[in-house]
């Protein structure tokens, strides 16, 4: 009786275990991406798997451990950046500015990538390096070229738009903690790159 006891409470610790969310990679597939789509930072999928040692080299059905409990993980996602939404206190005026400085920095880019970009502008109000507000952080002197040169002012398209609003919501670590974003190939200035690189999404190079 003692063993048929002990058997049951094993078979029950089975199949009531919290499960471990496995992700296979499909082509395409990047460490990011995967990251975005599971509301962890790139920092936290990594950690999940000590095995992938280089991020930027994963393969077709390779397994990604996602976390052990996906749903809760996400209500704590949520609460956090609701959290920090109200910490920006940002109004519907900085929502459209910066939704239009999304479109003129990374229009064609990468939905992540346009998330991205928000990031850095939040990322930089939360800095004590840079201004407190983000219309203050957007229009800080030499710091965005569609400043400069007008584009800042042309409206917001649907993406731009979804971008500032992901990055208000579960999506606000897309960025890594950057304060600086380029493209490499198209930049005139290369002094960000002696700076550490966070992450690279689409034609960007993010930088802390």
């Amino acid at each position: 009786m003692k063993k048929l006891t002990i058997i049951i409470a094993l078979l029950a610790s089975f199949l009531f275990a919290s499960p471990t969310f496995a992700y296979t990679v499909k082509s395409g597939d990047t460490m990011s991406q995967i990251a975005v789509d599971h509301h962890l930072t790139l920092q936290e999928l990594a950690s999940l798997n000590p095995q992938i040692k280089n991020l930027d080299l994963i393969y077709v059905e390779q397994t990604v451990n996602t976390g052990n409990n996906e749903n809760t993980g996400n209500e704590e996602n949520k609460e956090n950046t609701a959290k920090q939404e109200m910490k920006v206190g940002i109004s519907d005026y900085e929502k459209d500015l910066l939704a239009r400085l999304v479109r003129a920095e990374a229009e064609g880019e990468p939905l992540e990538g346009q998330i991205a970009v928000a990031c850095v502008v939040l990322n930089r109000v939360d800095s004590p390096d840079f201004p407190k507000t983000i219309k203050d952080v957007i229009y800080e002197r030499g710091q965005f070229q569609p400043v400069r040169n007008g584009e800042i002012n042309k409206p917001a398209d649907e993406d731009a738009i979804k971008a500032v609003n992901d990055a208000l919501t579960e999506y606000r670590n897309v960025a890594a903690g950057s304060l600086f974003f380029y493209n490499p190939v198209t930049a005139s200035s290369h002094w960000l790159d002696s700076r550490e690189t966070a992450v690279v999404i689409g034609s960007h190079v993010f930088k802390k």
